[in-house]
């Protein structure tokens, strides 16, 4: 199944769009996200201090933990603006899940909008320790099931690869359960994923397809039963060995039609891979190569060999 890639929509923060919505006036530009992933999502950016109604520039504030209870205040005058950013992150959470978002970026440390690093102080003005911005808390509370991260984190070359990979993932899940639910689309769309799901969890991919063989026919409970567990095994961390298990599975099926050189060549690039000397792009294109070359159907179904838009590159760095 194809997803076009303009129709996905990402929440992300204003500031990391260039829109001068901090406290100071300023911004937080993120080039990568606007000017490499922005080609092929729509953002829908939200800033839960400016929309609450507490303007440009502002008094900057923090969180302050008093009684077990989390407020947000300002810091030089005290003020109290919990109340108004919790009812209208509420509210605000209610019209988003209208539109069906793939995914969500926070912007790390906010004292409203971070995913989970925003210093809490305690009334002593020490900091006692970190969690989430008021209104990604009511949003993850409510979405927990819809792929997020931070700016802070997407630095890092495979969180930023697990998160873009998980997003086009739940765009085409939405894709697929516009259509009439069964039992036979199901078993076809864990076989086109199956081998991206085994490198993030061989087991668990195992487990997954167990699942589809023993159902009790109750097919709606079966497609939230399977997205859940799906989306659980995406979250975990595709390792080097990982892939590596991936891409050997993937060369045994051409075990009838290379010749000699190209079989060395296979295995030579997937060893250079699992040694750190190439990316895991390296390894993908020489595969993606011999499985058009050979017509191998099950393999040009496989999502594992083509993700997300080459453009991205994000399987240069890992």
């Amino acid at each position: 199944m194809q997803q076009e890639h303009n129709s996905i929509r990402l929440g992300i923060s204003r500031c990391l769009l260039g829109e001068k919505v901090r406290y100071d006036g300023n911004h937080k530009l993120d080039r990568y996200l606007v000017g490499t992933l922005g080609k092929f999502v729509q953002w829908v950016g939200v800033c839960p201090e400016v929309e609450s109604g507490l303007g440009v520039p502002r008094e900057p504030m923090r969180l302050v933990e008093k009684g077990g209870k989390v407020s947000l205040v300002t810091i030089n005058s005290a003020k109290d603006h919990t109340d108004t950013l919790v009812s209208w992150s509420k509210n605000s959470v209610k019209e988003l899940r209208k539109l069906n978002l793939a995914g969500f970026i926070f912007k790390c440390k906010s004292p409203s909008s971070a995913l989970r690093d925003a210093k809490i102080y305690g009334e002593n003005g020490y900091v006692q320790g970190k969690g989430p911005g008021l209104f990604a808390k009511e949003f993850i509370e409510r979405n927990s099931w819809i792929p997020a991260e931070d700016d802070g984190r997407l630095h890092d070359p495979a969180i930023r690869e697990n998160f873009i990979e998980r997003v086009f993932v739940y765009a085409r899940w939405c894709e697929l359960i516009k259509s009439k639910l069964s039992i036979d689309t199901l078993i076809n769309w864990h076989a086109d994923h199956k081998l991206q799901l085994m490198a993030h969890s061989p087991s668990k991919t195992t487990a997954l397809g167990n699942m589809l063989g023993t159902h009790d026919k109750r097919v709606k409970r079966l497609y939230y039963c399977y997205f859940f567990s799906m989306m659980q095994i995406l979250k975990e961390t595709a390792t080097v060995k990982k892939n590596v298990n991936a891409l050997q599975h993937i060369a045994g099926y051409f075990k009838s039609d290379l010749s000699k050189q190209e079989k060395q060549e296979i295995v030579e690039v997937i060893e250079n891979y699992h040694q750190s000397q190439v990316p895991l792009i390296v390894p993908i294109t020489l595969l993606n190569h011999f499985v058009r070359k050979y017509d191998k159907s099950y393999l040009l179904r496989q999502v594992y060999l083509n993700p997300h838009p080459l453009e991205l590159k994000l399987r240069t760095y890992i």
